[in-house]
Formats: C-alpha cells, sequence, structure tokens
C-alpha cells in the first residue's frame, strides 16, 4: 500500500523534486531507483521479516525506508540517541539481524548482536545508473493489517515497547491529515523531526509522498538553520514538538518576515505553553497549529485547524477517527466532563509486538485504545488534554493536573519553561514540585515564583517547591522527560 503510493505519484510526477537534505536531492523518479536499490539489499543481506533502519532524517532514510517494505519486509527504525543499553534491549526484541546504517553510528552498533551495513560501503552510485536499464518489479501484495513499521518506545518497567503499525494504520493517518488539514502537492515541508520518531514518520515522509510534495530534511535541529532554511525554501508546512518552538521563539534575530511563507507551523508531541502560543503569533505574526497524537494511533488523532481554532483545544479528530472521555471504570463520560481519552479507528496500531498481556492491557475487545491522557470532548467534538493520568497528582485529597500549574508558571516573566511533578507526601499523600527553567540573563527566586503561584491558583496547587534548573532532561526529540526529574529531588 504504501509503497504504491510512491510509486503512482513517481509515475504521474517524475521530475518532481521529493526529498531534499543538505548534501542531496532526488526527484520522485529518482527516488523510486534508490528504493529499488535499496530494495535489493535487504533481499541480499537478510531474510528475516524485520529490517533494522539507523538513519538521521535524509534523502537515504527515506529510500531505505521503502526499499524494505518494497523488499516485503517490515521496517524498524532505530531511535540513534539511545544509550547503548537501551537499544541493545530493542535490537534483541526486534528480532534483526541486520542493521542499514553510516559510519557515523559504527562504534555506537559495535558489539550489538547484528551486523551493520553501512550505506557508504554500497555501490550505490553505480547501482542508481543501472537501475534505468532495469525492470521495475511490483509493488509487494500486501494487506491493509500486515505490518509495516514497528517503532519503538519506552514502557513504565523500563523495557522497551514494539509499536506495531500496519499498512492501513499509516496509509489511512496520512490521507485523512492531508484532508482534515487540506493540505496540497504545492506545499513545502521541512523535516526537522527525526524519522524514527512516529511523528516525523507519517508527517514528514508518507504525508509528502501521498501528496508529491517536496520536504527537505534538517538531520539536526539547530535554531539558525531552521530559520534559513524557511527563509531561503519558502518552507509552508513544518511540524516540531512544543519546545522546539519555545527554543525558536528565544532567537534575538528571527523576524515576521523570516515566517512570511509558513502557513501551518504544527505542534505536537507535548504540551504547548500560552506563552509559546502567543509569543508566536505577536512576534511572527504566526498560529501555531496544535495537534494530538501518539505512536500507538500511528500517530496523529486531531488538529486544531486555524478555520475551525478552538481556543485550549487540540481541534477535532481527523476524519475515521473517534474519541471519547471514559471513567475509571471504563464508563464513557458526558460531554465536558474529565476522564481518560479513549482513541478508536483505522489508525489505531494492532498491538505491541510480543506482548500479548501489555497489548490487552491498554485495548477493549471493541477497538477502544486507552491513552493513558487524561482530558475532555465538547458537545462539538473538540478535543482538550489535561494531563497524563499517571502524572495525576493527589493533594490532600483533591486532584492536581500539572498542565495547570505549568501554565501559570509559563507566564512568569523569569520563566521560560517549567515542568510539574509529585513527590510523596507523609501528611497530604502528594506534594506538588515545580522545575523551572529561567531566560537567558533573567533572575527569579523559588520564594517569588511560589508567590506568583499562590495568586493565581488555589492554595493546595501552589508548588510545595520550585526547583530552578540550568536545563531539563529531555528524549530525542528535545520532548521533556518528566520520568526523569525525580532523580534531582
Amino acid at each position: 500500500m504504501l509503497v504504491d503510493k510512491l510509486l503512482a505519484i513517481a509515475d504521474r510526477s517524475p521530475e518532481r523534486t521529493a526529498v531534499v537534505d543538505p548534501t542531496r536531492e532526488l526527484s520522485f523518479a529518482n527516488l523510486v531507483r534508490f528504493a529499488d536499490v535499496m530494495r535489493r539489499q535487504v533481499v541480499a543481506q537478510t531474510r528475516r521479516p524485520n529490517v533494522g533502519i539507523m538513519l538521521p532524517s535524509t534523502v537515504a532514510f527515506a529510500g531505505t525506508f521503502f526499499g524494505a517494505l518494497w523488499a516485503g519486509r517490515t521496517a524498524i527504525p532505530l531511535n540513534f540517541l539511545l544509550q547503548p543499553a537501551e537499544l541493545a534491549k530493542v535490537i534483541e526484541d526486534a528480532d534483526i539481524d541486520v542493521v542499514f546504517t553510516i559510519r557515523h553510528f559504527q562504534s555506537m552498533l559495535s558489539g550489538m548482536p547484528v551486523r551493520a551495513i553501512f550505506l557508504e560501503d554500497l555501490p550505490l552510485k553505480r547501482e542508481m545508473v543501472l537501475e534505468r536499464l532495469r525492470f521495475k518489479p511490483a509493488a509487494p501484495a500486501v494487506n491493509a493489517d500486515d505490518i509495516a513499521v514497528i517503532l519503538y518506545t519506552s514502557g513504565t518497567s523500563g523495557l522497551p515497547k514494539g509499536v506495531c503499525l500496519s499498512h492501513g494504520n499509516l496509509a489511512h493517518d496520512a490521507v485523512a491529515c492531508v484532508r482534515h488539514a487540506r493540505l496540497t502537492g504545492e506545499h513545502r515541508f521541512l523535516g526537522i523531526l527525526p524519522l524514527f520518531h512516529t511523528f516525523g514518520l507519517t508527517a514528514m515522509l508518507l504525508v509528502p509522498v501521498e501528496l508529491g510534495a517536496t520536504v527537505y530534511y534538517q538531520p539536526r535541529f539547530q535554531l539558525t538553520a531552521v530559520v534559513e532554511e524557511i527563509r531561503s525554501r519558502r518552507i509552508s508546512v513544518m511540524m516540531a514538538v512544543a519546545s522546539m518552538y519555545t527554543a525558536l521563539l528565544r532567537l534575538k534575530e528571527p523576524s515576521a518576515d523570516d515566517w512570511a511563507s509558513v502557513e501551518y507551523a504544527i505542534s505536537g508531541g507535548e504540551a504547548l505553553s500560552p506563552v509559546t502560543y502567543d509569543g508566536f503569533r505577536q512576534r511572527f505574526g504566526r498560529t501555531l497549529v496544535q495537534g494530538y497524537g501518539l505512536t500507538e494511533t500511528s500517530p496523529v488523532v486531531s488538529i486544531d485547524l486555524p478555520w475551525s481554532h478552538r481556543a485550549g483545544t487540540v481541534g477535532r479528530p481527523i476524519p475515521g477517527v473517534e474519541v471519547t472521555a471514559h471513567d475509571d471504570a471504563g464508563r464513557p463520560l458526558p460531554s465536558g466532563e474529565t476522564g481518560e481519552l479513549w482513541v478508536r479507528g483505522p489508525t489505531v496500531m494492532r498491538g505491541y509486538y510480543k506482548k500479548p498481556t501489555e497489548t490487552a492491557a491498554v485495548m477493549t475487545p471493541d477497538g477502544w485504545f486507552k491513552t493513558g491522557d487524561m482530558g475532555t470532548v465538547d458537545a462539538d467534538g473538540y478535543v482538550s488534554i489535561t494531563g497524563r493520568k499517571k502524572e495525576l497528582i493527589i493533594v490532600g485529597g483533591e486532584n492536581v493536573y500539572p498542565r495547570e500549574i505549568e501554565n501559570v508558571l509559563d507566564e512568569h516573566p523569569a520563566v521560560v519553561e517549567s515542568a510539574v511533578i509529585g513527590a510523596g507526601d507523609g501528611s497530604r499523600g502528594e506534594q506538588i514540585v515545580a522545575f523551572v527553567l529561567l531566560r537567558d540573563g533573567a533572575s527569579a527566586t523559588d520564594i517569588e515564583l511560589r508567590e506568583f503561584c499562590r495568586g493565581r491558583l488555589a492554595n493546595y496547587k501552589v508548588p510545595r517547591r520550585v526547583i530552578i534548573r540550568p536545563d531539563l532532561p529531555r528524549g530525542p526529540t528535545g520532548k521533556l522527560m518528566k520520568r526523569r526529574l525525580s532523580e534531582f529531588l
């Protein structure tokens, strides 16, 4: 299914630019040739159904990914920002014996129970020439339920979980996003998210291919390079996690003119601070579009679009996807009441790889996926996110959602970002602890920040402790890793 889409767009627009990175550029016709070269390599190098890919967001990833699918295999994009011990667990669980990669990652893969196939060692230039003389094979016959990709996420136990996404899951999510957001082939995409991340994979590879649009990859997130790429390439669609937008807003040089071509600046993956949202509107004249999704939902669930914007929400679900809020007993709640969000539709994963117990814990017999996110769905279908169910803090019997406190702290002029967690308290169950990152050159004390909260929050919601940090722990995409904050207590 996914390879069929690439072959179809290459037949219609062979010379149209498909993918660009800092070192190379391929038309759709040449992307197909490169994918076929990599298909042949996959077939020659392994007989296993799963194929590892460890590559940055580049032309090379795009071709290798489609090559693996074209060979009838399941692609396993590997997170090269993991620690060696974490990566070893993923490789062991994924049942792969080869990884297609580059020399840059040689030391990381040394000692791993896989054979590294370095693209630099392959006769790619010669093979690309020969491709013009070869018969192009048809795409493999796959069903919608056949697994296309396994993406690994961190489990609560510390063991990795492979999210099995089918051809149908990914194809539907890409098509639904295109229709929901009214995207066209004339849009120019900026790919700054890693393609081992479901947000990056769907939004910055599968959606552009669906449209026949051009995507410009930045293998590393560098602030000035991102702004220059937007300016020089006239980028119209970019997607990033919220903390990336916060970092971009801190740059002094960019002006509204630099962002003039951007129609969609989409934020997902973590909560978007109202301060960052307002700052982008005021400084750059651009409204950040909030989206909601999870790896298990391919990933996009909903998008808050400019023509149907409702403040404080992440918009309505994309076509074909249902979202409802449920109480702790699993009963659906009335509109506007807070509960755990459940999602159902053709984008929901097939399950966790080789983990039937974990799959059963989050999937109901009638196809609902329990997201673990708390939120509401209003009478018009707009979804709002309150926080993670497991992040809920209970203070003296009262429920406290960290995001409410973070939004208040982020309003303080000295604060650039905050994160709130619960810590054990013998008398009240839990106490609220806030970690704060200050703006460059700004100053504030913990007492000052607690007083700032006191005038805006109920007393039981005011942080017992405020810890000012030089930085906050982040994951591969720049997303805040709250589970590591307890290490700093």
